[in-house]
């Protein structure tokens, strides 16, 4: 199976994991012998701020509207990362494709607040992740639907939406799909 590195996992109804129903995943590496990671990109934390973030990390939030924190996934939710464009880089970031980057540098949030920081980001707690060959089992039997990223999908599309919007650009109505998963 070839990477699926910058593309959307989409769980459809038969997705037996409660912890991912409605969720779009964006995968960020995926490597048979070393397995898979990614992040659920639609589901904000509400409990949490991004200015909260901003002052436990003693600094000042901005004067702008932030983003939503995120809930990246069910490991690690104690870890903090930075899903971006790629046109910021950082000492530590892992190019995910030409236009997105991943990275756990904190001084991302220096530079947002400076107005120097990236384009577009989610701030995320936690990850998804899977053990070699295990997101190629699922893929088979358990209710994961790959379709490919747009940036603007990941980036510009409401989170709420996601679901339903990303699936129907490709003439799919998730919320009537039945019994059938794979590749689109």
């Amino acid at each position: 199976m070839e990477s699926l590195a910058g593309y959307f996992l989409i769980a459809t109804s038969n997705m037996p994991d409660p912890r991912f129903a409605k969720r779009v995943i964006y995968m960020c590496s995926h490597e048979a012998d070393e397995g898979a990671m990614g992040f659920i990109v639609n589901q904000p934390v509400p409990e949490i701020t991004l200015a909260e973030v901003f002052l436990s990390m003693n600094l000042p939030p901005p004067d702008f509207d932030l983003p939503h924190v995120f809930m990246g996934g069910p490991v690690e939710l104690e870890a903090a990362f930075f899903l971006h464009s790629s046109e910021y880089t950082s000492s530590n970031f892992i190019k995910v494709n030409d236009l997105v980057s991943v990275s756990r540098d904190p001084r991302i949030l220096k530079d947002i607040a400076q107005n120097k920081g990236p384009k577009d980001y989610r701030f995320l707690l936690g990850y998804a992740g899977w053990a070699p060959g295990q997101l190629e089992s699922e893929l088979m039997h358990e209710g994961w639907l790959t379709l490919p990223s747009e940036y603007e999908d990941l980036f510009e599309t409401p989170p709420e939406r996601m679901w339903e919007k990303i699936t129907a650009k490709y003439g799919i109505d998730i919320t009537l799909f039945g019994d059938v998963t794979g590749n689109a």
